[in-house]
């Protein structure tokens, strides 16, 4: 009788370890991100040009970065839930050509009208892309080092803020009516490459087996595993033990994220997600404009904004070794902590050194906080709602980006320290909620909601 290997999905892609696939899957999901990062914060820099150029207020301009993120939030629940139900590829393909064909007719819009409703749809296809890239890239890394590479995706996004800020730093000295067109025309770029690329990436092994599609999932490890140089036994079968509650899950999943077990969890990263995405967006949708608030010229704002964004770097690299030494809870924590603290920092300080300073080091944590939270809220669901929940959370960062702006045009009105001081608040109340919820290091990626995790925790609340 015929011998049979007979091994559990985490076995297979823990044996295969990590490789020539997943440095693939990592740059075409990463330069997506780039891309999405360029289109959320482009606007910012460009209110200037456009204010200039359409003849319209600050207040209707402030609405042009409402518009985007009232349609990522629509794309992430839409996309979220639809991945959970068709499978992670073609939402994966097919959200980045949105996103990026009405990046590139905001470009073209002849009236602010026209431009509202192109940047509304753009953020419709990235709302669907950030969730479910981080869903499809969890499930192909090994467990060991799943955090860390999951925070090395995040850290593409500091990218598209440096590639943004450069764009934006070039082209709007230069022409000031029309930069606008050509910085959104060229941040369309990246997204429509990734298109192109992101069709050859197969469809995500954990999602197959919780469909029952046991053979297709093994045909898909067996392609990876080629593609990284490993070979798995001719005769080795995957073991893939779902739990009956699973074609319920499919149907209503996102009825599952707020049931038990899932119910604390999701309320849990909801504040999160809404506080750290508060403060963010709040300050860094304006950033240009607070510069020149605390005293430095129209160019040197450029050229800070730029500074700030290369200090992301290095804060999502220590958050990527962090996760792994510490764990993600504490990690996101103390990040988030120092992210207020340097927040009122930049808020108080009363000398352009220390004003910048106080910035970079705000980026720095900020974004490192950002690392963080994204490795941890994927390891949290199951496959069966995992991109659910992560389209979920991402849709309260995009309530948190429709509000954002517009407090922030009041507030700054007021005072900017005051405005200043809210969104310090908002970023430590995100890192005392943060405290609350369940440590993910070191475990297996459950498949439905109720399977215990792989017996690896780290010695930390569970």
């Amino acid at each position: 009788m015929a011998h049979t290997t007979e091994m559990t999905l985490d076995q297979v892609i823990d044996s295969i370890g990590l490789g020539r696939f997943q440095h693939k899957l990592l740059a075409v999901a990463g330069v997506s991100w780039a891309a999405d990062a360029m289109e959320v914060l482009l606007i910012g820099f460009l209110i200037p040009s456009i204010i200039v150029s359409l003849h319209i207020t600050r207040e209707q301009a402030a609405w042009l970065v409402t518009a985007l993120f009232v349609g990522m939030m629509l794309g992430a629940w839409f996309w979220g839930s639809l991945a959970d139900r068709i499978g992670r590829k073609n939402v994966f393909v097919y959200t980045i050509l949105i996103a990026s064909v009405f990046a590139l007719a905001s470009a073209l819009a002849p009236n602010y009208e026209t431009l509202l409703l192109f940047r509304l749809l753009s953020g419709f296809g990235i709302g669907g892309s950030l969730p479910v890239d981080y869903a499809i890239t969890a499930e192909f890394m090994p467990s060991r080092q799943r955090g860390r590479w999951l925070v090395f995706l995040e850290s593409f996004w500091a990218l598209g803020t440096i590639v943004a800020a450069g764009l934006a730093w070039f082209f709007i000295p230069r022409f000031p009516e029309d930069g606008w067109r050509y910085v959104l025309a060229l941040s369309a770029v990246p997204g429509l490459i990734a298109f192109w690329i992101r069709r050859s990436i197969p469809e995500s092994p954990r999602y197959l087996v919780t469909r029952g599609r046991t053979a297709e999932a093994e045909q898909v490890v067996k392609i990876v595993a080629a593609e990284n140089g490993v070979t798995l036994p001719d005769d080795f079968r995957l073991i893939a033990p779902v739990a009956t509650t699973a074609s319920a899950q499919i149907r209503q999943p996102l009825a599952v994220i707020f049931q038990s077990p899932l119910l604390r969890s999701t309320l849990l990263l909801s504040a999160v997600w809404f506080l750290l995405s508060l403060a963010y967006y709040g300050i860094f949708t304006w950033l240009p404009g607070i510069f020149v608030q605390r005293g430095f010229d129209f160019l040197r704002t450029y050229q800070n904004t730029f500074i700030l964004a290369l200090a992301q770097l290095p804060g999502y690299f220590s958050a990527a070794w962090l996760i792994e030494k510490w764990g993600r809870k504490p990690t996101l924590a103390v990040y988030l902590g120092a992210a207020a603290v340097f927040t009122y920092a930049f808020a108080v300080a009363d000398n352009l050194p220390l004003i910048l300073g106080a910035a970079i080091m705000m980026s720095f944590f900020a974004l490192g906080a950002w690392g963080a939270l994204y490795a941890y809220t994927p390891e949290v669901y199951p496959t069966t709602v995992r991109a659910t929940g992560m389209g979920w959370a991402s849709a309260m960062a995009r309530v948190a980006g429709i509000v954002a702006p517009l407090l922030s045009v009041r507030l700054l009105g007021l005072s900017l320290p005051v405005a200043l001081s809210v969104y310090a608040v908002s970023f430590l109340l995100a890192a005392l909620v943060s405290l609350l919820g369940r440590e993910t290091a070191g475990q297996a990626l459950t498949d439905t909601a109720g399977e215990s995790s792989a017996p690896r925790p780290l010695s930390l609340e569970r």
